[in-house]
């Protein structure tokens, strides 16, 4: 019997949501003979790709020099052939729906929707041949109801997941983990981990965090991430000259961050299904965060977290504060622990290679 071979197509392989959402489903595949392939413009880090090398899935990275980054995408997607072509990111999509009809054999067409939002030429240029999907998954409720999947011809919903017996065992370590970054004995730990972009909206977690710190001396914010907007929120921090608010850069790993924080905090203005937030249930870590996207989805408001208003940096604060109330923090630690569920990866890669078996039947 020949094996399937599955080609997943994202556009880059960092430390992002959607990368991470997507090598956590290839880690835990179930044993069912098929082959998989990640193809990718780009991998910053190692981090990723290491994982994905480690269990037998294999990663080309084609490299995005100049303009012929997407030609070069198609070109070896195509010497690939393989039998499912299930595409992460828009831009490729747009390129390979059409392009990959000329091909012979040809590949069943699935879409993997992460985002409620896309900047308007990418929804004009994604959509125009969005039709041409065998099916469309979106990640969540929200994802589903969204523009960027709108016009599907055969749309699913299907929440995502993490390894959460892997955040369980970082939560473990959690005071170690805490040495490592030097955190006070008695500080209340918030952590802040996302890309430096202006969809994430540093700035109003600043002006939040600012009003934390003045309010109640235990908090202390350490954020992590990467990003075109590094260099500016960094800027801005030392203006708070604070000692109580720490940007890391990049963290590898950096679930172990959220697994020993007292609070994950968020305040994005758009989001799809954070993968952060993920963690943070896993870990038994609850979350305050803007009310966008796919957050609602996991965040019950008063049970695993706090929910505010996007673009409310008072509202954050106020929320912050309140979960660090010690009552009201440990009935919400109560409550992201009892949530764990609702992210486990394992479904979800069931779920995957079932959707894999019904658009692709092979003998």
């Amino acid at each position: 019997m020949r094996r399937p071979h599955i080609c997943e197509v994202v556009k880059t392989l960092n430390v992002g949501g959607a990368e991470v959402l997507l090598a956590e489903r290839l880690l835990a595949a179930p044993p069912t003979g098929k082959r998989y392939t990640v193809v990718c413009q780009r991998a910053s880090t190692s981090e990723l790709t290491r994982r994905l090398r480690a269990a037998g899935v294999e990663v080309v990275v084609t490299g995005e020099g100049a303009s012929a980054r997407l030609p070069r995408l198609a070109g070896t997607v195509r010497r690939l052939a393989p039998d499912v072509l299930n595409i992460h990111s828009p831009l490729p999509a747009a390129l390979l729906r059409p392009v990959s009809r000329l091909w012979n054999p040809r590949p069943v067409l699935i879409t993997t929707v992460h985002n409620t939002w896309y900047s308007a030429p990418t929804v004009v240029l994604d959509r125009a041949t969005g039709w041409l999907d065998a099916r469309t998954v979106a990640v969540s409720p929200q994802v589903a109801t969204a523009v960027t999947t709108w016009g599907s011809r055969v749309l699913r919903t299907r929440v995502h997941g993490i390894d959460v017996a892997r955040r369980r065992r970082w939560a473990a370590q959690a005071e170690r983990t805490r040495r490592e970054w030097d955190v006070p004995s008695g500080a209340f730990l918030v952590a802040h981990v996302a890309n430096f972009r202006v969809e994430k909206n540093h700035a109003m977690l600043l002006e939040a965090a600012a009003e934390v710190i003045a309010a109640d001396s235990r908090a202390l914010f350490l954020l992590s991430g990467s990003g075109p907007l590094y260099e500016r929120v960094a800027a801005r921090a030392a203006e708070t000259g604070s000692g109580a608010l720490r940007l890391l850069g990049y963290v590898p790993d950096a679930g172990r961050l959220i697994a020993c924080a007292d609070l994950l905090v968020l305040s994005s203005f758009n989001e799809g299904l954070p993968v952060v937030v993920m963690e943070a249930l896993a870990a038994g870590v609850p979350v305050v965060s803007t009310a966008v996207g796919g957050v609602p989805h996991l965040i019950t408001d008063g049970h695993n977290g706090l929910l505010t208003p996007p673009g409310d940096p008072r509202a954050l604060a106020r929320a912050i504060l309140r979960a660090m109330r010690p009552e009201t923090h440990a009935a919400l630690r109560r409550g992201a622990a009892d949530s764990a569920g609702l992210v486990d990866i394992g479904l979800t890669a069931e779920w995957f290679d079932r959707l894999y078996d019904e658009v692709c039947p092979l003998p």
